[in-house]
């Protein structure tokens, strides 16, 4: 749902050419997919397809940003610590991405008043120095899932709206290594299970 309202908020943006729908390769700036397949967009629910097609790609950024964030929470300090640092690379690109002439020159997005996300990100650098004061080893407060979870929202929010999701994948490199370790480490354990029990069967059978 949140999902929606927001591409929703993005779609109207892009009707008045303040936000763009086109995906953002780093290193590759002749690539420009459009996230908006217009092709759905028959007669009869052309605002409905648009909508869609975006919103679900906003889904899976902002969960997936969620979940890892929230998978890398473990260690005292690790998930605030690299938080810090994704939302410090994330404060640089919302100032660069709102001033026309240094996203001109680094042949990036120019999204006008998206500046204002600039305080938003401080802040959050801010605020993720003091708790990790606090959170270091040994660990005087502990995060939780609540905060580990609205941390990777953020992250993944802010990616969107700036047009820097796949470099979201670097920024937040640590998050997505430890993503891809837990769901490797579920994905063995499962065949593992399922393995034996074929194998209990089997002999089960045999006998």
């Amino acid at each position: 749902m949140v999902s929606f309202i927001i591409g929703t908020g993005l779609l109207a943006l892009a009707t008045r050419s303040a936000y763009s729908t086109e995906l953002v390769f780093p290193f590759l700036k002749r690539v420009h997919p459009d996230l908006v397949i217009h092709s759905l967009a028959v007669v009869g629910a052309p605002v409905a397809a648009r909508v869609h097609s975006i919103s679900d790609f906003v889904s899976i950024v902002i969960a997936g940003s969620s979940n890892a964030v929230n998978l890398t929470d473990g260690l005292d300090g690790l998930a605030i610590g690299c938080t810090v640092i994704a939302a410090g690379a994330l404060t640089i690109l919302t100032y660069v991405s709102s001033n026309y002439r240094w996203a001109t020159y680094l042949e990036i997005g120019y999204i006008p008043r998206v500046g204002e996300l600039t305080v938003f990100c401080g802040a959050l650098v801010g605020a993720s120095l003091g708790f990790l004061w606090y959170n270091a080893h040994p660990a005087e407060v502990f995060m939780g899932d609540v905060g580990s979870l609205s941390l990777g929202g953020t992250l993944g929010f802010i990616a969107v709206v700036i047009k820097q999701e796949i470099l979201l994948f670097f920024v937040g490199g640590i998050f997505v290594i430890e993503a891809l370790s837990v769901i490797l480490q579920v994905a063995r354990s499962s065949c593992e299970v399922s393995g034996s029990f074929v194998w209990r069967r089997f002999t089960i059978i045999l006998n």
